[in-house]
Parts: structure tokens; sequence; C-alpha cells
């Protein structure tokens, strides 16, 4: 077992590895910047270790500072949660080339996912199902990348092969467009990402996002562990996440699950990873991999009973998987909801200091945060404070739960989105179940309109 980890992020995720490690008796290393002293995990932590001011820049993308960190508390190994580093390839390379183990996969296979079009071109030879595209970057050639659009359909999209987040890609309706925005994209991901290489796919109209949990080891064993439904999206960020995904069968889970079971194997994953598939019509199709833990982790954990972040750990210490495919068995349903410190209506950052805290509770409830009375929300980094989740027998009692639990949670001082998480619980679209990836936006859309209408 490893001995001691340097944990290499903060919040939640870093709250959350640290018990991970503690329930294994892994000792843990605290990173933080100067704002973050005050965290609950480094409170917590074995040893704590100040890494630079507040800007990320100059602190949790520190490549040289983390990796000191680790040096100078002689531990063994570092975890990077989600976020910041966590789909650095470089920077895992660092890592072990220091003489520590990253817990994730091999710097190479984090190149390869990183690179959309090699992702692409990998999971095709894989088998795996993607979008119509171009199969490869566009070039400068106006009338080779319009032949390009006509063969796939309009509309397409042109995305950013080292993008992700939302971020570097723009839709296309018309020939006539085509071209200006071929530029604006590769202008845009060169500032963004440095690479402004771009590709082209068909522009789904209505689809959800279905994405498929695997856990590999590295050693020649893998297993999935059944889907989330992550549809309830704003500007490309998700906002409510749900397993297993509604109006998903069991034939069609395990003929996907299969499917990235067996990519796995082929590109010699190693820990946890995640498959984002766009689902319309019966049929999915690859966007990307996410080659860490996700945010949305704990449905999944709360469907199958698996300590994704413990195999995470175990996995990292040369650990054989210790569960099968036999042994993934889904049970009752939960839903997570993010909360953002932000205006529920302007989605505008709320920062500040928290007041008054209290968490929910009752059967099935479960809180991932790092928020506490007293703690001060820093305008320095992303707007989630914490993570609401709920397990229930089925659907519709996890949905009540997620209804009752929101309405205890309580957070003064500062704004969050509780009341649009409220309005979603209640909306009939969502507890219908199987709504697209555009229906959050478009009721956000009316809700403004009817608002101005009214003023």
């Amino acid at each position: 077992m490893l001995d001691k980890v340097v944990i290499a992020n903060r919040g939640e995720i870093a709250l959350r590895i640290l018990r991970a490690c503690h329930a294994l008796g892994i000792r843990t290393v605290a990173v933080h910047s100067t704002v973050d002293r005050n965290l609950k995990h480094v409170a917590m932590a074995d040893e704590s270790v100040c890494i630079g001011p507040a800007p990320s820049a100059r602190s949790y993308l520190d490549m040289p500072a983390i990796i000191a960190a680790a040096e100078v508390t002689d531990a063994q190994a570092i975890h990077p949660g989600y976020g910041f580093l966590s789909e650095n390839a470089d920077f895992a390379e660092r890592v072990e080339q220091s003489g520590f183990v990253f817990i994730g996969p091999r710097a190479e296979t984090i190149r390869l996912m990183g690179d959309k079009v090699e992702a692409i071109r990998a999971m095709k030879e894989a088998g795996v199902p993607c979008v119509p595209g171009s199969g490869g970057p566009l070039g400068d050639e106006a009338e080779a990348n319009i032949a390009i659009a006509r063969e796939i359909g309009y509309p397409v999209i042109v995305k950013a092969a080292g993008g992700g987040g939302g971020r570097g890609m723009r839709v296309v309706h018309t020939e006539a467009a085509l071209s200006a925005a071929v530029s604006t994209t590769k202008q845009e991901a060169k500032a963004a990402f440095g690479n402004d290489m771009v590709y082209m796919e068909k522009f789904l109209e209505n689809p959800r996002h279905i994405e498929i949990q695997v856990l590999a080891d590295g050693q020649g064993n893998a297993i999935h562990l059944g889907e989330r439904d992550c549809s309830m999206q704003r500007r490309h960020q998700k906002v409510v996440e749900e397993a297993p995904a509604p109006g998903i069968s069991e034939a069609e889970r395990a003929q996907i699950g299969k499917v990235c079971v067996e990519a796995c194997l082929r590109i010699g994953y190693r820990g946890a990873g995640t498959f984002e598939f766009l689902y319309e019509d019966g049929r999915f199709y690859f966007i990307e991999m996410n080659t860490r833990i996700q945010v949305e982790h704990p449905v999944t954990e709360l469907v199958t009973g698996i300590d994704l972040v413990r195999e995470q750990l175990l996995i990292a210490a040369g650990h054989p998987l210790s569960f099968r495919q036999d042994d993934v068995v889904l049970r009752g349903h939960a839903i997570e909801c993010r909360v953002n410190a932000e205006d529920p209506e302007t989605f505008m950052p709320s920062p500040g200091l928290i007041q008054h805290f209290h968490a929910p509770g009752g059967p099935g409830v479960r809180v991932d945060s790092h928020i506490y009375e007293g703690y001060r929300v820093p305008p320095d980094y992303d707007s989630m404070i914490g993570k609401l989740i709920v397990h229930g027998a089925d659907r519709e009692q996890a949905i009540a739960r997620m209804r009752v639990a929101l309405n205890e949670m309580v957070i003064d001082g500062i704004r969050t989105n509780i009341p649009l998480q409220q309005r979603i619980m209640r909306d009939i679209g969502f507890q219908t179940g199987g709504q697209n990836i555009h229906y959050l936006e478009k009721r956000l859309a009316e809700r403004r309109d009817k608002s101005l209408s009214i003023g």
C-alpha cells in the first residue's frame, strides 16, 4: 500500500481524496495556496505545504512546486483530483520521472485522449461508435473543408482538438458561414489551448449526454460501472447528473459498456476514466474520454456501492482490480446537484463569508463539500462549493429526496444556485426524464423572456 500521498487539488475533491486515503491508512499531504490555508482538508491532513499565492498559475498549476512538496515530505504518490493538472500529460510524466507515482493513467494515455482528433481515431480503431466527422484536422483550404461539410451534412460543429469544458467549438448551419467559423475557432483554440488544430463533426441537434464510468488496472483487467446522464447543462457545463440514465435498457448498457471495456484494454488504460457520448435516436456517439475522476462520480458510487477513489489508490499501488464485471450490480437511482456560489438568476459568482451553514440529512442523503460556517469562499477559483447527492429505490424516490434535501440545505452570507436546483427538481420535463442537452438552456431562456415581458 502507498504510505503517503500528496493531494494536488483543493475544495471538495481534495477532502474526498483525503478521506479515502485515511480509510486505507495512507498519510496525506495537503498542498495549498495562501488563500486556501483555512480549507477543511488542510486542517485534517497529516502535513500541509503552501505552494504559492492565490492565482492558480502560481500555485495549483505550478508543477515544480507540487513535485517539490512531494520531495520535502517524502511522499510516494500524487493524486491530481479533477481540473487543474489532472489531465496534463506533461505533469504526469514529470511526476513519474521524479520518482513518484501519478495516481491516474500513464502520460502517453493522457496525451492520446487529450488530443480529440487522435482520441477519435483511436476509438474508431477500437470499435467505439463516433460522430460522423472529418476524421482528422481541418486544413486551411476552404474548398476542401466545404467538401467535408457537404459529405457530413449540415449543421456541423467545428471543435478545437485541444479543447474541453465547452470551449473551442462553433456550430455552423450554412456553407456560407463555414470558412469564417473555422478561422475564428482556430484563433480561439490557439489563444486558449496553445494549439490551433480543429476538426469537424456532425452537429446532433437533440442529443443527450451519456457517459460510461470505467476502471482498469493496467494489468489486463477492466470493468464498466454503468452510465450517467449529464444532460442538464448550462453553457456546456453540467448542473445535474444522475445514474442510471433514464430510458437506457440493460441491453444498451451491456453493449456500450463492453465496447468501452475493450477500448480500455486496447489502449492499456490504468485507473478511473469516463467515456463521454452523445446519445440520439438510440445510438451512442463518442465525443471524448476524461482520464481522471469526474465531479459526478458519487452517483455511480451510490448505485454500485464501489468507492472509485479507493480503487484509484489501490490501482496506483499496483493492486489488480478488486471487482469483476459480474460483481457490478446497479441498485436504485442516484442524483447529484452541483452547489455553486453564484447568483441563481444571473449566474454571476458570489464569493464571500459563509455566515450560516446547515447540511441536510436523512436516508440516502450525501453531502460532499469543504465549506463550513465562517469559511470565506475566495473569488479566485471555480464557483462550485459542494455537491448534494441522494439515493433512492427508484428515480421518483430520488427526486423526492433531493427536493427535501435542497429545502433543508442552508448557506447564508453568499448567494448560491440552490433555487435553480429546486426549480429543476420541480420541472415536469426533468421529472419525466430523458431530456436533451439543450433542455435546461431553453427553460432558462423562457424564464428570462417571461421576466422581461412582466417587467
